[in-house]
């Protein structure tokens, strides 16, 4: 069977792109209002100060819309809204500022395992946090000092090295290890964490865990300092000797990389929503400064060359934004979560906030090189999708495993 065939035979796709679904399109409304009115005018101001400063006012505004809980079931006091909304918002937020977008999806990151399980207990004990009026964080700690990409390859698990462990004993669980480039781990209350259980090689027996960040043992490290999405804060998080109850296990012993796996299916279409509001608001300072500046007598836009960049710019930002629509779309509506449409939306969409950003930076000229008017803060942003949720080259990996996989049908 070709590959052509395999995928024609999925289900013909639904959503109309001009009327999203109601309650997702009031949503998106009020995110962009926010970003817009809110987020944008703060974003010179929150790139360029100190590497450890958090805007906790940003933050908690953001989170009286329910940017926390899009994707929680209402019965827990959430909006119910699944990866489409997720990624429609992370979008909106992103054309402003994707660090400000990275705060929350971090934070939904940190939930996924728990909604992933289907634990009424878990559930009951966590998701009705991100209900209340005083803001909630949470965070997915899964990369390490030496293990990044053989944590989301199974493949690859039993050369890992050096990752954190989990010992049994008894009712509980002890964990020891250090976490790396953890997006919230200064602020979060909770961790989703995957911790190798010993006796296991490698990774091969990595293990899903909620811990509560606000016990012995757990120690926050200093935060990094970034190139971009300087909004958020990434730090380090060590465990030492942590007791972890039993109850706090998601997925069952030995099964943290299928729930790693899986959340990084789901995750991805959020994360090419990132990148396209990104390469959105690259393109918007450039469409407005080249419908503005005039040069050889005419607006820039005017001039063939800087016509045919611009239209380059929309038509990949489009077809990014169609790309990670249908895979939230397909995550929302099939279990499990598909690889290949996450991936795909990713791997094309990262690489566009990079080309349309650089092209912005091009057409704004001078002033795209200077701080003072946002364009290189988006080249610099640009690039951090491209390391989190899945490398170019992992993607790679992952979509062609999909094409050759189908062939096998």
């Amino acid at each position: 069977m070709s590959t052509t065939t395999a995928h024609a035979r999925t289900p013909d796709f639904e959503l109309n792109f001009d009327r999203l679904p109601h309650e997702i399109s009031a949503f998106q409304s009020t995110v962009r209002a926010f970003a817009q009115d809110v987020v944008l005018p703060r974003a010179r101001q929150l790139d360029q100060a100190a590497a450890d400063d958090f805007d906790w006012d940003l933050v908690r505004e953001g989170y009286s819309l329910g940017l926390a809980r899009v994707a929680i079931p209402q019965q827990f006091g959430g909006l119910g809204l699944g990866m489409l909304g997720i990624s429609v918002a992370m979008e909106e937020l992103a054309a402003a500022d994707p660090g400000v977008a990275l705060v929350f999806g971090a934070t939904m990151l940190g939930q996924t395992p728990i909604l992933y399980s289907g634990d009424p207990h878990l559930q009951s004990r966590y998701l009705p946090r991100f209900a209340g009026d005083e803001p909630v964080l949470a965070c997915n700690a899964v990369t390490e000092e030496e293990a990044g990409c053989d944590l989301i390859i199974p493949a690859n698990a039993v050369h890992a090295r050096d990752v954190m462990t989990a010992r049994r004993e008894g009712d509980h669980y002890v964990l020891n290890g250090r976490k790396k480039f953890i997006t919230n781990a200064r602020f979060a209350a909770f961790a989703s964490v995957f911790a190798n259980l010993e006796g296991h090689p490698g990774a091969t027996g990595l293990t899903s865990f909620i811990v509560d960040l606000d016990q012995p043992g757990v120690e926050r490290g200093p935060v990094a300092d970034k190139m971009g999405y300087r909004a958020c804060l990434g730090s380090e998080l060590t465990f030492t000797d942590v007791v972890v109850p039993v109850e706090n296990v998601v997925g069952g012993e030995l099964g943290g990389m299928a729930i790693n796996m899986a959340q990084s299916n789901m995750a991805r279409a959020s994360v090419a929503g990132i990148s396209t509001g990104v390469a959105r608001g690259a393109f918007e300072k450039a469409r407005a400064w080249c419908g503005e500046r005039v040069q050889g007598g005419k607006p820039l836009r005017e001039h063939q060359f800087t016509a045919a960049k611009l239209a380059e710019m929309a038509a990949k930002i489009d077809a990014a934004r169609l790309l990670y629509m249908y895979a939230a779309n397909k995550v929302d509506n099939e279990l499990p979560a598909p690889e290949y449409e996450p991936a795909a939306a990713k791997f094309f969409a990262d690489r566009v906030a990079i080309e349309v950003a650089d092209a912005a930076v091009s057409l704004v000229g001078a002033r795209g090189y200077l701080r003072d008017h946002g364009v290189e803060k988006m080249l610099r942003d640009a690039y951090g999708a491209r390391i989190y949720e899945g490398t170019p080259e992992v993607l790679a990996l992952a979509i062609t495993d999909c094409l050759y996989r189908a062939d096998e049908l």
